[in-house]
Formats: C-alpha cells, structure tokens, sequence
C-alpha cells in the first residue's frame, strides 16, 4: 500500500524547491510591479523610438543568427550521417560539444582574436576589402559568435534527426540503387523537416536571449538588444523606468518564443550524447564524398578557429604575473566558491523535484496528474521563460530602496544560478532515478525506507548522476556573466566580471590570460559530466 502524497517527505522537498522558484521568479516581478507603480508616467513614456529600435535589432540577430546556424547545419549533419565509418567522426563531434562547454565571454574573446581590429585574420581581412580592417564589433560580430554557438548545437540536433531513420529503410534503399538526390527527397528530408522548427526555435530562444555575447561584440548603441538596453538603464543610465519597460518586453517576448517550441515539442536542454558509429547499408558516390569531407572540412575549422585562437592568445599571455595579481587570485576564489555553492543548491533543488515528481506519480490514482505533480514535472521549466538578466534586474528595483544590492551579489549570483541550471540538472538526475525507484521502490515502502534513510541507503549509491548534474551546474554558474553584471563590483568579482573589465580597459593580453584560465575550467567540467553520463548510460 503506497503512503498518502501529503505524508511522503519527498513530496515536501519538492514543495519546498517549488517554493523557492516562486520565491525567485515572484519577487523579480514584485520588484518590476512596485517600479511600475512608482513611475507610471515613467514607464508609459519608455515606449518610444529607441525602445522599438532596441525591440527590432533583437528580433532581426536573433532570425539572422537562426538562419545562418541551421541552414548550414543541415548540410554538415547530412554529410556526417552519410559517413558514419569515417575517420575522425568521433572526433568532430567531439569538438562540436566544445562550444557548449565555453563561457559566452570566452567564445566573444576568441572571436576578437581571430576576426578583430588586431586579429589573426586582420591582415587577410583588409587586404580583401582593400582598406585597414575596422574589425568585427557590431552585427556582424554577434552572428559570427551565434553561429559559432549553435552551428554545432543544430548539427547534432539534426544528426540525432537523422538516426531516427529506421536501418530497413536504409536497406531497402541500397537494394533498390538509389541515388542521393532521392535519397534525400524519400528518407533524409522528411526526419530533418519534422525536427527543423524544433531546432531553428530553440535556436531562436538561444538568440533571442543571448546578453554576453552582445554585450562585449555589441560595440554601440546601433547593436542594442534588450537584455543589454536593461542592464544599461540600470548600470549606467539608472533609468527604472525604461528598466521596467524593457524587461516586461523581453519577458513577453521569451513567452511567446518558449510556447512555441513547447508546442513544436523542442528539447530545450540538447543532448550532447550520440552514437559514434550507427550501422548504416548505403555508401556515397565519390563527387558526393568529395562535396560532404568539403561541408565538414569548413564547418570544423569556423568552430575550431576561435578556439584555436584563444588558446594562442592565452598561451601568449603573461600567466606568471597574472597568477601572482591578488585581484585575479580574489577573482578566482570569489567564482569558486560562488559556483560550488550555486552548483549544490542546484543539485538539492533539482534532487527535490525529481524525487517529489515521482513519489507523486506513485500514489496517482486516475491517469489525469494532480497540479501539484504537473508543477513538480515543469516547474523548472519556468525559468526558461524569464531570463537571468530579468531576474536580476527585477531584484536589483525590488532591494535598491531598502539595502545595498551590491553587497547582496553573491547571494544573487549563487540563488539565480542555481535555479537557471536545474533544467539541465534534472535532465542528468531524473532517469537514473526513476530507474532506481522503479528496482526499489517496493521494498523501501514495505521496510518503512524513507527520509534520509532512503536518501542515504538507497538513492545515494546512485551518485554517478548527481556527479554529472553537479558538474554542469558548476560550469554554467562559473562562466555565467548575467547576474554578476547587475550586482558585480570591486568588491565582489567573478572571473567572467574580472575579464570584462580587462576588457573594457583594453587590457587584452589579460583578458586572454584570463579567458584561457576560465575556458580550461569550464570544459574540464562539463567533459567530466558528459563522461559520467556515458559511464551511467553504459
């Protein structure tokens, strides 16, 4: 006989973690609302010219980036599925999953270095245009660091597209002699067509609510969108009521374009896991293989090229001296400390409403879920709809008038954090344990297995999946730079704060340096995640 929901301490757990995403999201809008009522007049007269030219340049990167991500995509993903025994396969897809790992400032840093005013490439560049290279700042730097983003992202969307195919059909093709154009047409085509609006969505929302990448490539008010226009209005303008303004209409927009992909059934977290060598009963003619190791050839060096030059800019950078500056040691520390923190708040908060999820599904009676389960299964999912920098922003107007918000960073840092990388999280965490309450799930209720008995003697050993999510949460939160700049400042520090301000300063041997140093880091942590996810998945 299963216990009643309200007597489960598992299901308390997740009222508490619903609890304290509300408590998160509500008063970020708690804080807009109270702004709103104190300067109605304010706020009404922030619609105005700029505001929809803000609105508009948002709107026209994020479908120029959404574009030229997965278009290009489709025919990298085709040419890798169309050789699945070849050489170094492993290996590019490998190096696509890199980009996912890199803080955003780190990918922008190594943008610059390739493709800026004194980039690699500078020379080439304005020999071509027969004039200095002026560099890559503006439009044309933001779509150069999106595609670099999610030209791999939607290669492997696309690719896992493509091995849904059953292999008869692949069969049947090579018995039949069929060419590739008809191939594509009959079997390829129809699997990318259903996951096209899935991927080009998600990569929209990628886009839509991307704010480091703008931020360092932006270079003006011309390259404005509207995670940066708020975080302008409250740094440097300390404009509330455009503030107000401002993120009420990125919280519209983010709505919209996250009901859509839910309606288009979009995985909003990705997967990073695919089959390295699917059986395949179909071989490509020699012209077609020339053409895809092309396609492959172009999209493995567009990726590998900032990342090869951050680490070319880094190697060149005075690291002795820049591990013995005490602001860079109190940098380092402040994000360590900051990530571990945010990084285990996130585990037990995702833990919570995994195991509440479950317990509730246990004792439903009818095939209709409770709201409470129905919470416990998406309440994460919510913060997809509101953005870090809107959170901050909302918490920034909500404490202004009654305490330091610069003192209170590092509760901001860690808190939103934390719940921004609980979906990712509970998609480490969730399968494992629901695997291991169905084997269990029997015995602990007729042994009277519950609480922290249960935690320690049964879901505990199953650890490998805490580890991974532990390990993603911690590299999110390290290379986040969102929150940090609404709250940072010279007393308080991460290293994604400290390297914009090398930035801002032209500092750029230091800002390699440093973007080398937290690049590393990042990777090695989200490497080790994914290793541990095949370890389990094995």
């Amino acid at each position: 006989m299963q216990r009643a929901p309200s007597s489960d301490t598992r299901v308390a757990a997740g009222i508490v973690a619903l609890a304290a995403i509300a408590l998160l999201i509500g008063g970020a809008f708690a804080g807009l609302v109270v702004e709103a009522m104190r300067d109605l007049s304010g706020a009404a007269s922030a619609f105005d010219s700029y505001l929809l030219r803000v609105a508009r340049f948002t709107l026209w990167q994020a479908l120029l980036s959404t574009l030229l991500s997965v278009a290009p995509a489709l025919f990298v993903a085709r040419a890798l599925s169309r050789h699945p025994q070849f050489f170094g396969r492993g290996f590019v897809l490998q190096l696509f999953a890199v980009p996912l790992a890199l803080p955003a400032i780190v990918a922008a840093l190594g943008v610059l270095a390739l493709y800026g005013r004194a980039g690699y490439f500078a020379g080439l560049l304005g020999a071509i245009g027969g004039q200095n290279w002026p560099g890559i700042y503006g439009l044309s730097g933001i779509l150069v660091a999106h595609v670099f983003f999610n030209l791999p992202l939607a290669t492997r969307l696309f690719l896992e597209a493509l091995q849904t195919v059953p292999a008869n059909q692949w069969r049947l093709a090579s018995q039949l002699g069929m060419g590739a154009a008809p191939a594509f047409r009959l079997i390829e085509w129809p699997a990318l067509r259903a996951a096209l609006p899935g991927v080009a969505g998600l990569v929209f929302m990628l886009c839509i609510t991307s704010f480091t990448i703008v931020l360092t490539l932006g270079g003006g008010p011309r390259a404005t969108t509207l995670e940066v226009a708020i975080y302008q209005a409250l740094r440097f303008d300390f404009d509330p009521a455009r503030a107000v303004t401002l993120t009420l209409l990125q919280i519209a927009l983010t709505f919209v374009v996250v009901l859509a992909l839910t309606r288009l059934g979009a995985n909003m977290t990705g997967d990073a896991n695919l089959p390295v060598a699917p059986r395949r009963y179909f071989s490509a003619g020699a012209a077609e293989t020339v053409l895809n190791a092309l396609v492959i050839g172009l999209a493995l060096l567009f990726v590998a090229g900032p990342m090869a030059a951050t680490l070319s800019a880094g190697l060149g950078a005075d690291l002795g001296r820049l591990a013995g500056e005490s602001a860079v040691r109190q940098a380092t520390a402040t994000s360590a400390v900051l990530s571990l923190l945010s990084a285990l708040l996130s585990l037990a908060l995702s833990l919570s409403l995994v195991m509440a999820r479950r317990a509730l599904a246990l004792t439903r009676r009818t095939g209709r879920r409770t709201l409470l389960e129905h919470l416990a299964d998406t309440g994460a999912g919510f913060v997809l709809v509101v953005p870090p920098i809107v959170i901050g922003a909302g918490w920034f107007l909500l404490l202004r008038s009654v305490s330091d918000v610069f003192a209170i960073a590092p509760v901001m840092v860690v808190v939103v954090n934390a719940v921004m990388a609980m979906p990712f999280a509970i998609r480490a965490i969730r399968p494992a344990y629901d695997a291991a309450s169905e084997r269990h799930e029997r015995l602990c209720a007729q042994l009277g297995i519950s609480g922290w008995n249960r935690l320690r003697l049964v879901d505990w050993p199953s650890r490998r999946p805490l580890a991974t999510g532990f390990a993603f949460a911690m590299a999110l939160s390290l290379g986040d730079l969102g929150v940090i700049a609404l709250f940072g400042s010279d007393s308080v520090q991460t290293l994604p704060y400290l390297l914009l301000a090398r930035m801002g300063s032209y500092r750029t041997e230091d800002a390699a340096g440093l973007a080398l140093l937290l690049g590393l880091v990042c990777l090695a942590l989200v490497l080790t995640a994914d290793w541990l996810g095949r370890r389990e998945k094995s």
